[in-house]
Protein backbone atom coordinates (compact mmCIF):
# COMPACT_ATOMS: atom_id res chain seq x y z
CA UNK A 1 0.00 0.00 0.00
CA UNK A 2 1.48 3.59 -0.94
CA UNK A 3 2.31 5.93 1.49
CA UNK A 4 0.32 8.30 0.13
CA UNK A 5 -3.10 6.04 0.54
CA UNK A 6 -2.05 4.84 3.86
CA UNK A 7 -1.90 8.73 4.88
CA UNK A 8 -5.99 9.17 3.86
CA UNK A 9 -6.56 6.18 5.58
CA UNK A 10 -5.16 7.67 8.31
CA UNK A 11 -6.54 11.55 8.52
CA UNK A 12 -9.80 9.40 7.90
CA UNK A 13 -9.61 7.75 11.26
CA UNK A 14 -8.70 11.02 12.89
CA UNK A 15 -12.10 12.99 11.26
CA UNK A 16 -13.98 9.34 12.85
CA UNK A 17 -12.51 9.64 15.87
CA UNK A 18 -12.93 13.64 16.32
CA UNK A 19 -16.10 13.34 14.65
CA UNK A 20 -17.13 10.89 17.11
CA UNK A 21 -15.60 12.58 20.02
CA UNK A 22 -17.72 15.90 18.91
CA UNK A 23 -21.05 14.02 19.00
CA UNK A 24 -20.01 12.50 22.52
CA UNK A 25 -19.80 15.82 23.38
CA UNK A 26 -22.59 17.18 22.37
CA UNK A 27 -25.29 14.47 23.31
CA UNK A 28 -23.75 14.47 26.61
CA UNK A 29 -24.66 18.51 26.92
CA UNK A 30 -27.85 17.36 25.93
CA UNK A 31 -28.16 14.79 28.65
CA UNK A 32 -26.72 16.62 31.49
CA UNK A 33 -29.49 19.45 30.82
CA UNK A 34 -31.93 17.07 31.65
CA UNK A 35 -30.25 15.15 34.20
CA UNK A 36 -28.43 17.53 36.00
CA UNK A 37 -31.31 19.27 37.30
CA UNK A 38 -33.19 16.40 37.25
CA UNK A 39 -30.30 14.86 39.84
CA UNK A 40 -30.12 17.91 41.49
CA UNK A 41 -34.09 18.02 42.56
CA UNK A 42 -34.61 14.67 43.40
CA UNK A 43 -31.53 14.10 45.66
CA UNK A 44 -32.48 17.26 47.21
CA UNK A 45 -36.31 16.13 47.96
CA UNK A 46 -35.42 12.75 48.63
CA UNK A 47 -33.29 14.40 50.93
CA UNK A 48 -35.58 15.71 53.29
CA UNK A 49 -37.13 12.41 53.93
CA UNK A 50 -33.60 11.20 54.91
CA UNK A 51 -33.45 14.08 57.10
CA UNK A 52 -36.41 13.55 58.98
CA UNK A 53 -35.38 10.36 59.34
CA UNK A 54 -32.30 11.58 61.28
CA UNK A 55 -34.36 13.75 63.27
CA UNK A 56 -36.90 10.76 64.18
CA UNK A 57 -33.36 8.13 64.77
CA UNK A 58 -32.37 10.46 67.34
CA UNK A 59 -36.13 10.69 68.98
CA UNK A 60 -36.14 6.46 69.90
CA UNK A 61 -35.73 3.84 68.28
CA UNK A 62 -39.24 2.36 68.61
CA UNK A 63 -40.04 5.63 66.40
CA UNK A 64 -37.15 5.20 63.96
CA UNK A 65 -38.47 1.46 63.24
CA UNK A 66 -42.71 2.79 63.00
CA UNK A 67 -41.26 5.28 60.53
CA UNK A 68 -38.72 3.43 58.55
CA UNK A 69 -41.72 0.83 58.51
CA UNK A 70 -44.83 3.74 56.89
CA UNK A 71 -42.19 5.64 55.19
CA UNK A 72 -40.75 2.42 53.22
CA UNK A 73 -44.44 0.68 52.91
CA UNK A 74 -47.30 3.18 52.33
CA UNK A 75 -45.00 6.11 50.85
CA UNK A 76 -43.02 3.98 48.59
CA UNK A 77 -46.13 2.50 47.77
CA UNK A 78 -47.94 5.19 46.93
CA UNK A 79 -45.24 7.13 45.60
CA UNK A 80 -43.98 3.75 43.52
CA UNK A 81 -48.05 4.07 42.16
CA UNK A 82 -47.97 8.05 41.60
CA UNK A 83 -43.91 7.93 40.05
CA UNK A 84 -45.37 5.47 37.69
CA UNK A 85 -48.55 7.02 36.61
CA UNK A 86 -46.81 10.08 36.18
CA UNK A 87 -44.55 8.49 34.04
CA UNK A 88 -47.43 8.35 31.55
CA UNK A 89 -47.16 12.73 31.31
CA UNK A 90 -43.10 11.70 30.96
CA UNK A 91 -43.85 9.35 27.61
CA UNK A 92 -46.68 11.78 25.98
CA UNK A 93 -44.98 15.56 27.06
CA UNK A 94 -41.68 14.37 25.77
CA UNK A 95 -42.65 12.53 22.35
CA UNK A 96 -45.02 16.12 21.95
CA UNK A 97 -42.33 18.14 22.41
CA UNK A 98 -40.23 16.75 19.84
CA UNK A 99 -42.88 16.61 17.51
CA UNK A 100 -43.52 20.15 17.90
CA UNK A 101 -47.33 19.75 19.40
CA UNK A 102 -46.78 22.14 22.03
CA UNK A 103 -50.01 23.17 23.33
CA UNK A 104 -50.68 19.60 24.17
CA UNK A 105 -48.05 19.69 26.93
CA UNK A 106 -50.44 21.65 29.26
CA UNK A 107 -53.10 19.59 28.24
CA UNK A 108 -51.31 16.36 29.25
CA UNK A 109 -50.16 18.27 32.48
CA UNK A 110 -54.14 18.62 33.26
CA UNK A 111 -55.17 15.23 32.42
CA UNK A 112 -52.48 13.58 34.84
CA UNK A 113 -53.44 16.19 37.81
CA UNK A 114 -56.91 14.66 37.37
CA UNK A 115 -55.58 10.84 37.15
CA UNK A 116 -53.21 11.17 40.40
CA UNK A 117 -55.29 12.96 42.40
CA UNK A 118 -58.27 10.67 42.03
CA UNK A 119 -55.47 7.45 42.49
CA UNK A 120 -54.42 9.23 46.04
CA UNK A 121 -57.52 9.71 47.19
CA UNK A 122 -58.85 5.95 46.72
CA UNK A 123 -55.21 4.76 48.13
CA UNK A 124 -55.71 7.03 51.45
CA UNK A 125 -57.24 3.87 53.53
CA UNK A 126 -53.79 2.22 53.96
CA UNK A 127 -52.82 5.68 55.82
CA UNK A 128 -55.63 5.48 57.91
CA UNK A 129 -55.44 1.93 59.20
CA UNK A 130 -51.95 1.68 58.96
CA UNK A 131 -51.88 0.64 62.62
CA UNK A 132 -54.41 -2.44 61.86
CA UNK A 133 -52.71 -3.44 58.64
CA UNK A 134 -49.16 -3.48 60.18
CA UNK A 135 -50.69 -5.85 62.98
CA UNK A 136 -52.07 -7.88 60.18
CA UNK A 137 -49.23 -8.50 58.18
CA UNK A 138 -47.68 -9.61 61.75
CA UNK A 139 -45.58 -6.91 62.75
CA UNK A 140 -45.27 -5.66 66.78
CA UNK A 141 -47.57 -4.10 68.24
CA UNK A 142 -45.68 -1.69 69.15
CA UNK A 143 -44.00 -0.78 66.06
CA UNK A 144 -47.12 -1.05 64.18
CA UNK A 145 -48.61 1.57 66.65
CA UNK A 146 -45.77 4.15 66.43
CA UNK A 147 -46.08 3.64 62.54
CA UNK A 148 -49.97 4.50 62.37
CA UNK A 149 -49.61 7.52 64.07
CA UNK A 150 -46.92 8.72 62.01
CA UNK A 151 -48.66 7.49 58.52
CA UNK A 152 -51.11 10.35 59.40
CA UNK A 153 -48.41 12.56 58.98
CA UNK A 154 -47.76 11.55 56.03
CA UNK A 155 -51.06 12.61 54.04
CA UNK A 156 -50.90 15.98 53.42
CA UNK A 157 -47.03 15.10 52.67
CA UNK A 158 -47.93 12.30 49.80
CA UNK A 159 -50.27 14.84 48.51
CA UNK A 160 -48.00 17.16 47.24
CA UNK A 161 -46.51 13.97 44.87
CA UNK A 162 -49.91 14.39 42.71
CA UNK A 163 -48.58 18.00 41.54
CA UNK A 164 -44.19 18.08 42.22
CA UNK A 165 -44.08 14.71 40.59
CA UNK A 166 -46.17 15.80 37.15
CA UNK A 167 -44.81 19.10 36.79
CA UNK A 168 -41.24 18.32 36.97
CA UNK A 169 -42.24 15.46 34.06
CA UNK A 170 -43.82 18.36 32.22
CA UNK A 171 -40.62 21.04 32.42
CA UNK A 172 -38.43 18.48 31.96
CA UNK A 173 -39.82 18.14 28.40
CA UNK A 174 -39.20 21.14 27.50
CA UNK A 175 -36.12 21.10 29.20
CA UNK A 176 -36.64 23.96 31.75
CA UNK A 177 -36.05 21.46 34.97
CA UNK A 178 -33.30 23.95 36.17
CA UNK A 179 -36.14 25.65 38.50
CA UNK A 180 -36.88 22.77 40.31
CA UNK A 181 -33.53 21.95 40.99
CA UNK A 182 -33.57 25.62 42.39
CA UNK A 183 -36.40 25.07 44.55
CA UNK A 184 -35.35 21.41 45.92
CA UNK A 185 -32.39 22.66 47.04
CA UNK A 186 -33.86 26.00 48.97
CA UNK A 187 -36.90 23.35 49.84
CA UNK A 188 -33.45 21.44 51.40
CA UNK A 189 -32.18 24.38 52.94
CA UNK A 190 -35.19 25.66 54.80
CA UNK A 191 -36.34 21.76 55.92
CA UNK A 192 -32.89 21.57 57.89
CA UNK A 193 -33.22 24.72 60.17
CA UNK A 194 -37.17 23.90 60.06
CA UNK A 195 -36.64 20.64 61.60
CA UNK A 196 -34.09 21.78 64.32
CA UNK A 197 -36.79 24.60 65.17
CA UNK A 198 -39.67 21.94 65.42
CA UNK A 199 -37.81 18.97 67.53
CA UNK A 200 -34.99 20.77 69.52
CA UNK A 201 -36.34 24.14 70.11
CA UNK A 202 -40.05 23.65 70.82
CA UNK A 203 -39.69 20.39 71.64
CA UNK A 204 -42.32 19.10 69.61
CA UNK A 205 -41.05 15.86 68.86
CA UNK A 206 -42.54 13.36 66.28
CA UNK A 207 -44.74 16.06 65.50
CA UNK A 208 -42.22 18.65 64.74
CA UNK A 209 -40.18 16.26 62.19
CA UNK A 210 -42.97 15.59 60.41
CA UNK A 211 -44.23 18.75 60.46
CA UNK A 212 -41.41 20.21 59.11
CA UNK A 213 -41.40 17.27 55.97
CA UNK A 214 -45.41 18.65 55.22
CA UNK A 215 -43.82 22.41 55.34
CA UNK A 216 -41.20 22.24 52.96
CA UNK A 217 -42.83 19.78 50.49
CA UNK A 218 -45.79 21.67 49.73
CA UNK A 219 -42.85 24.98 49.74
CA UNK A 220 -41.69 23.07 46.53
CA UNK A 221 -45.11 22.45 44.82
CA UNK A 222 -46.44 26.24 45.48
CA UNK A 223 -42.79 27.47 43.51
CA UNK A 224 -43.68 25.18 40.76
CA UNK A 225 -47.20 26.41 40.71
CA UNK A 226 -45.96 30.33 40.74
CA UNK A 227 -43.17 29.45 37.73
CA UNK A 228 -46.03 27.97 35.22
CA UNK A 229 -48.92 30.05 36.05
CA UNK A 230 -46.33 33.40 36.52
CA UNK A 231 -45.98 33.34 32.24
CA UNK A 232 -42.61 31.37 32.50
CA UNK A 233 -44.08 28.42 29.99
CA UNK A 234 -46.47 30.93 27.25
CA UNK A 235 -45.90 28.27 24.40
CA UNK A 236 -47.41 25.01 26.15
CA UNK A 237 -49.43 26.70 29.06
CA UNK A 238 -52.54 28.27 28.01
CA UNK A 239 -54.76 27.99 30.96
CA UNK A 240 -56.52 25.74 32.37
CA UNK A 241 -58.65 24.20 30.29
CA UNK A 242 -61.69 21.65 29.70
CA UNK A 243 -59.98 19.74 27.54
CA UNK A 244 -58.37 18.20 30.10
CA UNK A 245 -61.46 16.05 30.80
CA UNK A 246 -61.82 14.70 26.84
CA UNK A 247 -59.66 11.14 26.50
CA UNK A 248 -59.07 10.78 29.88
CA UNK A 249 -59.10 6.85 29.27
CA UNK A 250 -56.51 6.22 26.96
CA UNK A 251 -54.32 7.86 29.67
CA UNK A 252 -55.08 6.06 32.54
CA UNK A 253 -54.25 3.09 30.32
CA UNK A 254 -50.60 4.14 29.60
CA UNK A 255 -50.87 5.01 32.88
CA UNK A 256 -51.71 2.03 34.97
CA UNK A 257 -49.15 0.10 32.34
CA UNK A 258 -46.52 2.33 33.65
CA UNK A 259 -47.64 2.47 37.65
CA UNK A 260 -46.99 -1.23 37.45
CA UNK A 261 -43.76 -0.78 36.14
CA UNK A 262 -42.59 1.60 38.31
CA UNK A 263 -44.24 0.11 41.05
CA UNK A 264 -42.62 -3.43 41.09
CA UNK A 265 -39.75 -1.76 41.05
CA UNK A 266 -40.19 0.65 44.12
CA UNK A 267 -42.34 -1.90 46.44
CA UNK A 268 -39.69 -4.45 45.94
CA UNK A 269 -37.34 -2.29 48.52
CA UNK A 270 -40.58 -2.35 50.43
CA UNK A 271 -41.32 -5.89 50.61
CA UNK A 272 -38.20 -6.66 51.63
CA UNK A 273 -38.42 -4.73 54.77
CA UNK A 274 -41.55 -6.23 55.22
CA UNK A 275 -39.48 -9.55 55.29
CA UNK A 276 -36.95 -8.06 57.70
CA UNK A 277 -39.93 -7.37 60.13
CA UNK A 278 -40.48 -11.01 60.92
CA UNK A 279 -36.23 -11.79 61.66
CA UNK A 280 -35.38 -12.07 65.37
CA UNK A 281 -34.70 -8.78 66.98
CA UNK A 282 -37.24 -6.61 64.39
CA UNK A 283 -36.18 -3.35 65.59
CA UNK A 284 -33.18 -3.22 64.78
CA UNK A 285 -33.37 -5.23 61.82
CA UNK A 286 -36.01 -2.38 60.38
CA UNK A 287 -34.01 0.12 61.43
CA UNK A 288 -30.58 -1.13 60.03
CA UNK A 289 -32.34 -2.34 56.83
CA UNK A 290 -34.26 0.94 56.26
CA UNK A 291 -31.27 3.29 57.13
CA UNK A 292 -29.47 1.44 54.33
CA UNK A 293 -32.32 1.53 52.02
CA UNK A 294 -32.29 5.14 52.26
CA UNK A 295 -28.93 5.65 51.72
CA UNK A 296 -29.08 3.74 48.68
CA UNK A 297 -32.44 5.57 47.76
CA UNK A 298 -30.36 9.15 48.28
CA UNK A 299 -28.15 7.78 45.47
CA UNK A 300 -30.53 6.29 43.70
CA UNK A 301 -32.23 9.63 43.17
CA UNK A 302 -28.95 10.55 40.52
CA UNK A 303 -29.81 7.55 38.70
CA UNK A 304 -33.63 9.15 38.53
CA UNK A 305 -32.04 11.91 36.87
CA UNK A 306 -30.56 9.91 34.12
CA UNK A 307 -33.50 7.84 33.95
CA UNK A 308 -35.62 11.13 33.55
CA UNK A 309 -32.52 12.76 31.03
CA UNK A 310 -32.98 9.17 28.89
CA UNK A 311 -37.13 9.68 29.00
CA UNK A 312 -36.46 12.70 27.48
CA UNK A 313 -33.78 12.24 24.90
CA UNK A 314 -35.42 8.75 23.35
CA UNK A 315 -38.93 10.80 23.22
CA UNK A 316 -37.19 13.64 22.12
CA UNK A 317 -35.71 11.72 19.24
CA UNK A 318 -38.56 9.33 18.77
CA UNK A 319 -41.31 11.98 18.15
CA UNK A 320 -38.61 13.91 15.68
CA UNK A 321 -38.70 10.26 13.78
CA UNK A 322 -34.92 9.60 14.45
CA UNK A 323 -33.58 6.14 15.31
CA UNK A 324 -30.39 6.48 14.58
CA UNK A 325 -30.04 9.23 17.47
CA UNK A 326 -31.57 7.68 20.20
CA UNK A 327 -29.45 4.70 20.23
CA UNK A 328 -26.65 6.89 19.99
CA UNK A 329 -28.28 8.41 23.01
CA UNK A 330 -28.90 5.30 25.08
CA UNK A 331 -24.69 4.51 24.71
CA UNK A 332 -23.79 7.52 25.81
CA UNK A 333 -26.47 7.87 28.81
CA UNK A 334 -25.31 4.37 30.05
CA UNK A 335 -21.66 4.85 29.70
CA UNK A 336 -21.95 8.21 31.95
CA UNK A 337 -24.17 6.35 34.26
CA UNK A 338 -21.93 3.45 34.98
CA UNK A 339 -18.92 5.72 35.74
CA UNK A 340 -20.88 7.87 38.28
CA UNK A 341 -21.80 4.54 39.79
CA UNK A 342 -18.26 3.28 40.27
CA UNK A 343 -17.60 6.14 42.32
CA UNK A 344 -20.38 5.83 44.70
CA UNK A 345 -19.07 1.88 44.70
CA UNK A 346 -15.54 3.02 45.49
CA UNK A 347 -17.30 5.54 48.56
CA UNK A 348 -19.28 3.45 50.28
CA UNK A 349 -16.76 0.56 50.66
CA UNK A 350 -14.60 3.20 51.58
CA UNK A 351 -16.66 4.83 54.26
CA UNK A 352 -19.38 1.58 55.19
CA UNK A 353 -18.34 1.24 58.82
CA UNK A 354 -19.09 5.13 59.60
CA UNK A 355 -22.91 5.73 57.60
CA UNK A 356 -25.12 4.14 60.52
CA UNK A 357 -24.01 6.44 62.96
CA UNK A 358 -25.67 9.87 60.97
CA UNK A 359 -28.77 8.37 61.76
CA UNK A 360 -28.80 6.75 65.33
CA UNK A 361 -26.48 6.49 68.16
CA UNK A 362 -27.57 2.64 68.93
CA UNK A 363 -24.42 0.91 68.41
CA UNK A 364 -26.33 -2.39 67.88
CA UNK A 365 -27.87 -0.66 64.88
CA UNK A 366 -25.13 0.42 63.51
CA UNK A 367 -22.98 -2.32 63.74
CA UNK A 368 -25.70 -4.26 61.40
CA UNK A 369 -25.90 -1.17 58.89
CA UNK A 370 -21.78 -1.69 58.91
CA UNK A 371 -22.23 -5.25 57.98
CA UNK A 372 -24.78 -4.36 54.94
CA UNK A 373 -22.38 -1.64 54.05
CA UNK A 374 -20.84 -3.89 51.24
CA UNK A 375 -23.92 -5.13 49.74
CA UNK A 376 -25.25 -1.86 49.74
CA UNK A 377 -22.08 -0.78 47.42
CA UNK A 378 -22.96 -3.11 45.04
CA UNK A 379 -26.40 -1.93 44.69
CA UNK A 380 -25.33 1.61 44.33
CA UNK A 381 -23.28 0.23 41.09
CA UNK A 382 -26.44 -1.35 39.82
CA UNK A 383 -28.13 1.68 40.53
CA UNK A 384 -26.33 3.00 37.81
CA UNK A 385 -28.04 0.33 34.62
CA UNK A 386 -31.47 -0.62 35.03
CA UNK A 387 -33.24 3.07 35.66
CA UNK A 388 -31.35 4.43 32.78
CA UNK A 389 -32.87 1.32 31.00
CA UNK A 390 -35.99 1.92 32.33
CA UNK A 391 -35.86 5.35 31.33
CA UNK A 392 -35.43 4.33 27.55
CA UNK A 393 -38.41 2.25 27.84
CA UNK A 394 -40.47 5.33 29.44
CA UNK A 395 -39.67 7.01 26.53
CA UNK A 396 -40.62 4.50 23.40
CA UNK A 397 -43.61 3.61 25.88
CA UNK A 398 -42.71 0.03 26.46
CA UNK A 399 -43.60 0.26 29.97
CA UNK A 400 -46.13 -2.66 29.73
CA UNK A 401 -43.11 -4.85 28.69
CA UNK A 402 -40.66 -4.00 31.53
CA UNK A 403 -43.50 -4.26 33.86
CA UNK A 404 -43.58 -7.88 33.03
CA UNK A 405 -40.23 -8.06 33.33
CA UNK A 406 -39.75 -6.88 36.70
CA UNK A 407 -42.58 -9.04 38.08
CA UNK A 408 -40.49 -11.56 36.79
CA UNK A 409 -37.12 -10.79 38.04
CA UNK A 410 -38.50 -9.43 40.59
CA UNK A 411 -40.97 -11.18 42.51
CA UNK A 412 -40.24 -14.71 40.87
CA UNK A 413 -36.37 -14.65 41.59
CA UNK A 414 -35.63 -12.19 44.00
CA UNK A 415 -37.88 -12.14 47.10
CA UNK A 416 -38.34 -15.89 47.08
CA UNK A 417 -34.04 -16.15 47.15
CA UNK A 418 -34.07 -13.07 49.74
CA UNK A 419 -36.71 -14.92 51.99
CA UNK A 420 -34.97 -19.17 51.41
CA UNK A 421 -31.68 -17.18 52.85
CA UNK A 422 -33.27 -14.71 55.27
CA UNK A 423 -34.88 -17.77 57.09
CA UNK A 424 -33.25 -20.82 56.17
CA UNK A 425 -29.31 -20.00 56.71
CA UNK A 426 -28.13 -17.91 59.05
CA UNK A 427 -27.56 -14.81 56.97
CA UNK A 428 -30.79 -13.10 58.25
CA UNK A 429 -31.21 -9.29 56.75
CA UNK A 430 -28.04 -9.95 54.73
CA UNK A 431 -29.77 -12.76 52.63
CA UNK A 432 -32.93 -11.01 51.99
CA UNK A 433 -30.44 -8.24 50.60
CA UNK A 434 -28.19 -10.55 48.11
CA UNK A 435 -32.32 -11.97 47.08
CA UNK A 436 -32.44 -8.70 46.49
CA UNK A 437 -29.24 -7.98 44.01
CA UNK A 438 -30.33 -11.41 42.50
CA UNK A 439 -33.89 -10.04 41.03
CA UNK A 440 -31.88 -6.56 40.00
CA UNK A 441 -28.84 -8.37 38.03
CA UNK A 442 -31.47 -10.20 36.16
CA UNK A 443 -33.41 -7.64 35.64
CA UNK A 444 -30.27 -5.70 34.28
CA UNK A 445 -29.72 -8.50 32.17
CA UNK A 446 -33.32 -8.61 30.74
CA UNK A 447 -33.09 -4.80 29.69
CA UNK A 448 -30.00 -4.96 28.33
CA UNK A 449 -31.34 -7.58 26.40
CA UNK A 450 -34.30 -6.04 24.99
CA UNK A 451 -32.83 -2.61 24.57
CA UNK A 452 -30.34 -4.14 21.95
CA UNK A 453 -33.21 -6.35 20.39
CA UNK A 454 -35.52 -3.62 19.81
CA UNK A 455 -36.68 -2.28 16.58
CA UNK A 456 -35.79 1.54 16.91
CA UNK A 457 -37.53 2.29 13.59
CA UNK A 458 -40.75 0.53 14.41
CA UNK A 459 -40.97 2.99 17.66
CA UNK A 460 -40.46 5.87 15.46
CA UNK A 461 -43.61 4.85 13.80
CA UNK A 462 -45.79 3.66 17.19
CA UNK A 463 -44.26 7.10 18.51
CA UNK A 464 -46.12 8.63 15.29
CA UNK A 465 -49.41 6.56 15.70
CA UNK A 466 -49.78 7.83 19.37
CA UNK A 467 -49.49 11.04 19.01
CA UNK A 468 -51.96 11.36 16.44
CA UNK A 469 -54.27 9.52 18.68
CA UNK A 470 -54.13 11.77 21.49
CA UNK A 471 -53.78 15.36 19.44
CA UNK A 472 -56.02 18.05 20.11
CA UNK A 473 -55.99 21.37 17.89
CA UNK A 474 -54.22 24.21 19.50
CA UNK A 475 -55.82 27.41 19.97
CA UNK A 476 -54.83 28.69 16.82
CA UNK A 477 -56.61 26.05 14.76
CA UNK A 478 -59.90 25.83 17.03
CA UNK A 479 -62.32 27.36 19.19
CA UNK A 480 -60.87 26.07 22.55
CA UNK A 481 -62.24 28.12 25.22
CA UNK A 482 -58.99 28.41 28.56
CA UNK A 483 -60.02 30.28 31.52
CA UNK A 484 -56.40 31.72 32.18
CA UNK A 485 -54.69 32.31 35.59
Amino acid sequence: MSNGVQERLLESDIEEVGDLKRRVWDESKRIWRVALPGILARVASFGTIVVTQSFVGHISNLDLAGYALVQTLGVRFVNGILLGMSSATETLCGQAFGAGQHHMLGIYLQRSWIVDFITLTILLPFFIFATSIFKLLGEEDSIASSAGYISLWFIPFCYNFVFSLTIQMYLQAQLKNMVIAWLSISQMAIHVPLSWLFVYKLNWGIDGAMAALCISSWYLVFGEFIYIFGGRCPNTWKGFTKAAFKDLWPVVKLSISSGVMVCLELWYNAVLVLLAGYMKNAEVSISAFSICLNINGWEFMISLGFLGAACVRVANELGKGDAKATKFSIKVLLSTSVIIGLFFWILCLAFGNKIGYLFTTDKEVADTVSDLSLLLAFSMLLNSVYPVLSGVAVGAGLQSTVAIVNLCCFYVIGIPIGALLGYLTNLQVKGIWIGMICGVITQSLTLCFLTWRTNWDEQVAKASERLGKFYLKSSEESNHSFIHV
